[in-house]
């Protein structure tokens, strides 16, 4: 490959840049370097230019910017280098490296240090080269991905030599994958771009795509064209088969979501046929009271923050729990065996619990902060996954396991199932169902509340927050079987990947839609969900 004269004094800046090695003038006086730069020629001026840049001295960059920029002037007295402003009489200096006033001077007593477009590329060398030799890992990985945007094929010998210098690995993948980018927009040889093609391959993304279809617009025929062409076709693979994984974790995701919104409902509306509208308003008052620990903390013990949801989890489960056994102990034992009453009494309960947070808390939203360990995001693969997502479908897979652990290992959970199999059977055999009709209720209301802590963390905090929640959270227990927590669980996760895989065809609005005609469909054909309820009170 020949080299232009720009791409000679690009070679002239590393040359000198290769020198630092052996340059002790790091943390020392650099200003001989900087008035070498009044030396008379451009040959020497690009010389004085790889010297400055040598010294790798962190004031070089700007100084060589203010060079480029015309901003730098020589004094005839002393050859020494200033920076100038103009006044009425002629200039005032200004020291370049440390920006203090250096006196005023007449204009024939400076000289401008003028440039021309080879000094521009030596400085535009020198500046690359500084950034990518940077002791800073993070500081050449940027200027990596600088020059691999750029694709500008005479960065290509700056590359070669921060490659052979770096010792980072990832740095160096980085540097190799700019070198690429630029030698697919460069004369270099067809082997050369072949070897780059397969570079530029293995980064699997959509840049890769753009980079190699460019390349295949312009490239004559031959291996690097027809190897850039196959390549093309293997990302797109690559990335189809990780847009439907993404699909699969955001579904999964919106599934956690409304399994901690309807496991509690699951268990009212199994144990006791209550069709409580106010469900969604437990989840409300969990999340408000999440926003009370969380204002307590920040005013009282700030240095509690990281432990807020904690704290909050409990309180939240006994508030909600305890407005809902209030709630059915005041309203909902008197309506037994009324469903369509209980659905009356508990929408009007849900516009009092609104209209009373919004007379306490006002109507707008309310911040809720996340704490440290539920903030950014992480890759995997090419998928990112937020903290608190993912921490809500842990908490969410917790919450089933452990109201399991309660339903199958304790004595209430097993007069619990007792009474949702066969009620009057239940209550012959001397278990106390209003009892346990009271504390089943407050067991899923307080469900509802640790729900509403979770959900504070990805969504916004208002008395509406539990509408959002309801409808969905009736399908989901509908579909799944109405009492069975194992068909909620399985309930919620297909409803959300399915509405995850319709939306991007669909859309949001759409896609619930045609969500609720197929449950609609499949009760026709399974009335009882996918997991039907065993007993002889059900199956009469």
């Amino acid at each position: 490959m020949r080299y232009s004269l720009p791409c000679l004094a690009t070679l002239a800046a590393v040359f000198f840049m290769l020198a630092a090695a052996l340059h002790p003038a790091f943390g020392a006086d650099i200003r001989p370097e900087v008035n070498a730069l009044g030396t008379p020629g451009y040959t020497a001026l690009k010389e004085a230019i790889g010297a400055l840049a040598a010294t790798g001295d962190p004031a070089v960059p700007e100084l060589l910017q203010a060079l480029g920029q015309g901003e730098l002037y020589v004094r005839v007295a002393d050859s020494a280098v200033f920076k100038v402003t103009d006044t009425d009489d002629g200039y005032n200096l200004v020291d370049p490296l440390t920006g203090e006033d250096a006196g005023p001077a007449a204009a024939d007593e400076v000289s401008k240090i003028t440039v021309n477009n080879s000094v521009r590329e030596t400085i535009s060398a020198a500046l690359g080269l500084m950034t990518l030799m940077s002791p800073d890992p993070q500081k050449r990985l940027a200027a990596a991905g600088d020059v691999y945007k750029s694709q500008d094929p005479k960065q290509i010998p700056l590359l070669d030599t921060a490659i052979a210098k770096e010792t980072d690995k990832s740095v160096a993948a980085a540097l190799q994958l700019a070198r690429a980018a630029a030698v697919l927009r460069s004369d270099m040889s067809d082997a050369d771009k072949l070897a780059a093609v397969e570079i530029v391959s293995q980064r699997d993304d959509q840049d890769a795509i753009s980079l190699l279809s460019s390349f295949v617009a312009s490239a004559p025929d031959g291996a690097a064209k027809t190897a850039a062409a196959s390549a093309i076709t293997t990302i797109q693979g690559t990335l189809q088969l990780w847009s439907g994984v993404q699909n699969v974790w955001y579904g999964i995701s919106l599934g956690s979501v409304l399994l901690l919104a309807a496991i509690g409902l699951a268990i009212t509306f199994g144990v006791m046929g209550i069709i409580n509208m106010a469900h969604g308003e437990m989840v409300m008052l969990g999340a408000y009271t999440t926003f009370v620990v969380q204002e307590v903390i920040r005013s009282h013990y700030p240095g509690l923050f990281d432990w807020s949801l904690a704290i909050a989890l409990p309180l939240a489960f006994l508030v909600s729990g305890g407005v809902g056994v209030l709630i059915e102990r005041s309203v909902i034992r008197f309506l037994y065996g009324r469903p369509l009453e209980t659905l009356l009494a508990t929408w009007g309960i849900s516009l009092i619990l609104q209209q009373a947070v919004r007379t306490w808390f006002g109507p707008n939203n309310r911040e809720v902060g996340n704490p440290s360990w539920m903030s950014g995001t992480f890759d995997l693969g090419h998928l990112a996954i937020t903290y608190n997502r993912m921490w809500i479908v842990v908490f969410a897979l917790g919450v089933f396991a452990v109201l399991m652990l309660v339903l199958k290992r304790t004595p209430f959970g097993l007069q619990t199932r007792a009474v949702t199999q066969n009620r009057p059977m239940a209550s012959s055999m001397g278990i106390r169902t209003p009892y346990v009709d009271a504390l089943t209720f407050g067991l899923g209301s307080g469900i509802a509340g640790i729900a509403g802590v979770a959900l504070s963390q990805i969504d916004n905090v208002s008395p509406n927050l539990g509408q959002n929640y309801i409808i969905d959270s009736f399908m989901v227990v509908v579909f799944g079987g109405v009492g069975n927590l194992w068909g909620t669980l399985v309930g919620a996760f297909t409803l959300g990947i399915a509405n995850k895989f319709l939306e991007p065809y669909a859309g949001a609005v759409l896609a619930k839609i045609l969500v609720l005609v197929f449950i609609i469909l499949f009760i026709q054909k399974r009335p009882r969900g996918l997991f039907a309820l065993k007993g002889r009170s059900v199956e009469a």
